[in-house]
């Protein structure tokens, strides 16, 4: 029999789609399959109550298939919420393409996978993350609508990347006042972890301000351009974890707050551009309320990106990216005083305000 072969682990690992752990009452998982291009794909529909659920795509060399669904499944998830509390009319999805972007990814490939989009008629509408392009969203919009984040000279609003920063930055600036009494980052130390291009602006936006930024990321070449670029210091320490800071700024993959960390992270808050911070949401964002590291939720403050593609479904220009971009600060503070006063966690604070959404607008539709 199969299990004579595959230890209890990887059983574990292969549980139908609707055992796994991440799995939300998820309205529709598409696997998608290409032999001519190499293309797998897996499409993760979470809740569309809202509107159409639109997402990035995230190309990954993840080590096997479980990752692969786990991860989709949690950033389709956390793509509901973060529509959701950011006011948008959106649902949320994702989708993630299994292979390393730079050695596998061609335009053949791009556009196969724009057919397994445009096949959901609307239902899911794509744009770019991790691994991903402008320039690779032009290329599926050959073969479909259903994509945002396109160039700005084909009417798109471009790369999402610097209005990310930008609202991860409003978070951080909300932090900071709940924390210390003032949003004024100067002087404040802040460790950014992974500088691809959000964490770059947000590098620069920091710099600009005056904080004692220190970078860290596992490209080398990358860490000495941006380095070079903002006068900013590296970290070559082997836990930064264990660093003495006053804001953790992880911008890389999620799951950096965990069991492993919590106990030796020493910084006041955690405000950075990652998805899925928190391992375990319950478990690790109690024990972050008790040590008293204040936690800006990720669905929130990272969702500039969002609502710099939103721009092209509703049509609305850059003035208004930015005002609805700078009110995540004042959306964070709401969240801030919520949790303070309801005893609870940031991050149940923020999950009470994005679900009471959803539920009215299910109220109001009679379901």
């Amino acid at each position: 029999m199969t299990s004579d072969l595959i230890s209890s682990k990887e059983l574990s690992k292969i549980d139908p789609v609707f055992g796994q752990l991440s799995f939300d009452n998820h309205e529709q998982i598409v696997f998608c399959n290409d032999k001519d291009t190499g293309l797998k794909a897996i499409i993760g529909i979470h809740n569309t109550v809202l509107g159409p659920a639109l997402g990035g795509t995230r190309m990954w060399a993840y080590n096997n298939e479980w990752e692969a669904l786990n991860d989709v499944l949690r950033l389709s998830r956390g793509m509901t919420f973060k529509s959701a509390i950011t006011g948008l009319n959106l649902g949320g999805g994702k989708a993630v393409i299994i292979g390393d972007a730079k050695t596998q990814k061609t335009p053949e490939l791009m556009r196969k996978f724009g057919e397994f989009v445009h096949s959901l008629s609307g239902r899911y509408i794509t744009a770019e993350d991790v691994g991903m392009t402008t320039a690779d969203m032009d290329t599926v919009r050959e073969v479909t609508p259903y994509v945002t984040g396109i160039s700005e000279s084909k009417g798109g609003a471009g790369n999402p990347s610097p209005i990310t920063a930008y609202g991860v930055f409003m978070g951080m600036k909300a932090a900071a006042k709940f924390k210390y009494g003032s949003d004024i980052l100067e002087d404040k130390s802040v460790f950014v972890q992974g500088i691809g291009h959000v964490g770059e602006s947000l590098v620069e936006h920091l710099t600009n301000e005056g904080a004692n930024v220190t970078i860290a990321d596992i490209n080398q070449e990358r860490l000495e351009e941006v380095s070079s670029k903002y006068n900013v210091a590296i970290y070559k320490g082997n836990d930064i974890y264990s660093e003495s800071m006053d804001i953790y700024a992880p911008c890389a993959l999620g799951a950096t707050i965990n069991d492993d960390t919590i106990n030796k992270l020493r910084a006041d808050i955690i405000a950075g551009a990652a998805n899925n911070q928190l391992a375990d949401e319950s478990k690790h964002g109690r024990m972050l309320q008790d040590r008293g590291i204040l936690y800006a939720p990720d669905f929130l403050i990272n969702a500039g990106g969002i609502i710099n593609v939103y721009a092209e479904l509703e049509n609305y220009g850059k003035q208004e990216i930015i005002r609805k971009t700078e009110n995540i600060y004042n959306t964070t503070l709401e969240i801030f005083e919520g949790a303070k006063q309801n005893n609870v966690t940031t991050n149940v604070s923020a999950l009470r305000i994005a679900k009471d959404r959803i539920e009215t607008r299910k109220k109001e539709q009679g379901k």
